[in-house]
C-alpha cells in the first residue's frame, strides 16, 4: 500500500486537511493553532507544509498527515488511508491486496446500498400523504430541513429490499448494510426514515421512527462494518462548523431533537443516536471544542447519565454543563414546537454539570434532617471525588458546606475516609494574578527575600525571578543577599534588611502565602512559557537531518511542559512544593 499512501499524500495539502480540525494561522512558512488534543490556551500546534509534518508540543505528538487523522479520528492506519483517499479522489482498489481489497469492496458496496436506499425512502415520502402529513404537519419539519437531513419514509408493506434487489445487489449485501431483517424481509416498515451519516456525511445506516402507534417507537440499523452506535454522533457532519464557531457542542437525547434544533437556527447540536453517551462520542466532539452541554431528561435516568458523563469528561478535560428544559415541555423538540425562541435563549443559561447534579439531589431530600444531609453529601461526594481538578473539588465541597451548614473539615474527612485514592490535600484555591503595578508589590518582594534568607540554595533563582520588578533599593538588597554587594551599607538598606530578617524570623509570611505564591507563579509562568515558545520555534525551524539537536530541543520542551503542569497544580497550601521542584530542576 506504499504507492497508494504516497499518491494520496501527493494530492492533499497537509494544512488544508488539518485546517478542517484546527483553526490555523500563518506564521511565516509555518501554520500555527491550538492543540486539538489538549485544552491549551497558547497555540503550540505547528504545521510545516514544505516537510508535510505537524507537531503538537502540548500533547508531545507529531507526524505526517496519516498520523494526524489516526489520532484525531481514532482510526487505525487503514481507516485513515481510506478517509484521506476519499478526500483525494484516489481509488484504493487498484493498490489493494486481495483480502484487503475484498473488505474495501464490501464497505464500498454497503455505502452505495445505503445511498440508494436513502433516495428510495425520500421518493416514498413524497408519494405518501400519510408520511407527509406526519413529517410536515405533526412533526413540524419544513421542506428545507427534509432535504438537508435526507428524511424519507419506509412504506408499511416494505419495498426497499425488492428495490435494492432490482439494482442487482445480493441479499447478503443488503443484509450486511443493515436493511434486511433476519427473515429476509425489510428491516424498516411504516416509519419515518432519518439517515445516519459518518463525519463526512456518507450514509452508514438509518433510524426509523414509527408513524402512528406501536412499539418499538424507534429502530436503528444494527451494527455493521459501517455503523457502530458507540461511535456514531448523530448530526456531526451538519453541526461541526457551528460547534467550532460557537465553541460549544450541545448533546440531546433524540435525533428529532437535534433536527428540530437545527431548523430553529441552533445548529451546534448533535445526538447520541439512541445509545448511552460514550468516550468515543466525547472524543469526536473534543477535537472541535472543549465545551460540551448535555440536554437530557431531568429524571433519575437522566441524572445517572449525567454522572457517567462527568466522569468521562474528566478523562478528556472537557468543560461539561447542563441545559435544563422547563416543565412545560418534555424534550427540546416539544419546546421548539411551542416556543422556538425559548430554546434559543436556553443556550445562554447553562449550569455546570456537577452543580446541576447537586441541585437535583438537593431537590429529592429534606435538608433539615440528618438523614437528608447524609444522603445529599454522600451522593454528591460520589461525583466530587471523581473530579481531577483540586480547585473544582474544593469549590463544590465549600458549596456543600454552605448548603448543609456542615464544617468544611468534616466534609473533607468524610470524603477522605470514604474514597480511597483521593488526594489527601484538597485545599488548593484559584490564584488571582498579581498586578505588578499594585501598591503592595514591594511588600510581596520583601516576603520573597525573607524566603531566600531561609533557603540559601534558592537565593539566586528567587532573586533572578524578580529582576523586572525591583526598585533600585530592592535591587541592592538582592545583590547583598547574593553576596555580591560590597559597598558601604547605608541606613536605608540596613532598615530594609532588618525588616526582611524580622519577617524571616516570624510567621508573617504564612498569612500572605496566597499572595506570595500567586506572585511567584505568575512570574514563573511568564518565564517558562516564553522559553518554551522560543524552543518550539527553534524545533519547527530546525533541519530534519539534525536529529540530535531536534531530540535535545524536544526533550527540553517536554521539561518545560512538565514544569508548567507542576506549576499549575501548585496551591497556596502546598508549602511551595511545586515551585521548589521546578527551581531544583532548573538548578540541575
Amino acid at each position: 500500500m506504499q504507492d497508494a499512501k504516497e499518491e494520496v499524500r501527493s494530492r492533499l495539502a497537509i494544512e488544508d486537511v488539518i485546517g478542517e480540525y484546527v483553526q490555523l494561522k500563518r506564521a511565516g512558512r509555518l501554520w500555527r493553532g491550538l492543540s486539538p488534543f489538549t485544552n491549551e490556551r497558547t497555540p503550540s500546534f505547528f504545521v510545516t507544509p514544505d516537510k508535510n509534518i505537524w507537531h503538537d508540543f502540548s500533547a508531545n505528538k507529531g507526524g505526517d498527515i496519516y498520523a494526524f487523522i489516526m489520532e484525531v479520528e481514532g482510526l487505525d492506519f487503514r481507516g485513515a488511508l481510506e478517509l484521506l483517499a476519499r478526500k483525494a479522489g484516489v481509488d484504493l482498489a487498484q493498490y489493494d491486496t486481495h483480502s484487503s481489497r475484498e473488505f474495501s469492496d464490501k464497505k464500498k458496496r454497503y455505502t452505495e446500498i445505503n445511498a440508494i436506499a436513502k433516495k428510495y425512502f425520500v421518493e416514498q415520502m413524497v408519494k405518501s400523504p400519510l408520511a407527509k402529513n406526519y413529517i410536515v404537519k405533526k412533526r413540524g419539519i419544513d421542506k428545507e430541513t427534509i432535504i438537508e437531513w435526507g428524511i424519507g419514509y419506509a412504506p408499511e408493506n416494505g419495498g426497499a429490499v425488492s428495490f435494492l434487489r432490482s439494482k442487482k445487489f445480493t441479499d447478503a449485501d443488503i443484509r450486511g448494510a443493515g436493511l434486511m431483517g433476519s427473515r429476509g424481509g425489510d428491516m424498516f416498515r411504516g416509519r419515518m426514515m432519518v439517515p445516519l451519516c459518518d463525519n463526512q456525511g456518507q450514509v452508514v445506516g438509518f433510524t426509523g421512527r414509527i408513524i402512528g402507534d406501536g412499539e418499538p417507537k424507534y429502530i436503528n440499523t444494527p451494527a455493521t462494518v459501517l455503523y457502530d452506535k458507540s461511535r456514531q454522533v448523530f448530526g456531526f457532519h451538519l453541526a461541526k462548523n457551528a460547534i467550532r464557531s460557537e465553541d460549544l457542542a450541545v448533546i440531546v437525547e433524540g435525533n428529532l431533537d437535534a433536527i428540530s434544533s437545527h431548523q430553529a437556527g441552533v445548529k451546534n447540536v448533535v445526538a447520541c443516536a439512541g445509545t448511552a453517551l460514550t468516550i468515543f462520542h466525547l472524543k469526536a466532539l473534543k477535537r472541535l471544542t472543549s465545551n460540551i452541554a448535555l440536554c437530557f431528561d431531568g429524571d433519575k435516568a437522566g441524572v445517572a447519565a449525567t454522572e457517567r458523563a462527568i466522569i468521562l469528561a474528566q478523562e478528556l478535560d472537557i468543560n461539561l454543563s447542563i441545559i435544563s428544559i422547563p416543565d412545560t415541555a418534555k424534550d427540546p423538540d416539544e419546546l421548539i414546537q411551542k416556543d422556538k425562541k425559548a430554546w434559543q435563549d436556553l443556550q445562554k443559561t447553562k449550569t455546570p454539570a456537577v452543580e446541576w447534579v447537586i441541585q437535583y439531589i438537593l431537590s429529592q431530600v429534606d435538608i433539615k434532617t440528618a438523614e437528608g444531609k447524609k444522603k445529599l453529601t454522600t451522593d454528591s461526594m460520589r461525583i466530587i471525588s471523581k473530579l481531577s481538578d483540586p480547585v473544582e473539588r474544593e469549590h463544590y465541597l465549600k458549596e456543600l458546606s454552605r448548603i448543609t451548614s456542615i464544617e468544611l473539615s468534616t466534609l473533607e474527612q468524610k470524603m477522605y475516609s470514604g474514597n480511597k485514592g483521593v488526594p489527601t490535600v484538597l485545599k488548593a484555591t484559584k490564584i488571582e494574578k498579581i498586578d505588578p503595578n499594585r501598591r503592595d508589590e514591594n511588600e510581596l518582594i520583601m516576603f520573597v527575600f525573607a524566603i531566600a534568607l531561609k533557603n540559601k540554595n534558592l537565593r539566586s533563582i528567587l532573586s533572578n525571578l524578580l529582576d523586572n520588578y525591583l526598585t533600585e533599593s530592592l535591587a541592592r538588597i538582592k545583590y547583598y543577599l547574593l553576596g555580591m554587594y560590597s559597598l558601604e551599607i547605608d541606613s536605608d538598606l540596613t532598615d530594609k534588611l532588618a525588616e526582611i530578617e524580622l519577617i524571616a524570623d516570624s510567621n508573617q509570611f504564612e498569612d500572605n502565602r496566597k499572595a506570595i505564591l500567586g506572585f511567584l507563579r505568575d512570574i514563573e509562568l511568564i518565564e517558562i512559557e516564553s522559553s518554551r515558545d522560543q524552543l518550539m520555534n527553534d524545533f519547527v525551524s530546525s533541519d530534519d537531518s539534525d536529529e540530535k539537536r531536534r531530540e535535545i530541543l524536544n526533550g527540553a520542551i517536554k521539561g518545560f511542559n512538565q514544569n508548567l503542569k507542576l506549576l499549575k497544580n501548585t496551591g497556596p497550601n502546598d508549602d511551595f512544593e511545586g515551585l521548589f521542584k521546578i527551581w531544583d530542576n532548573r538548578k540541575v
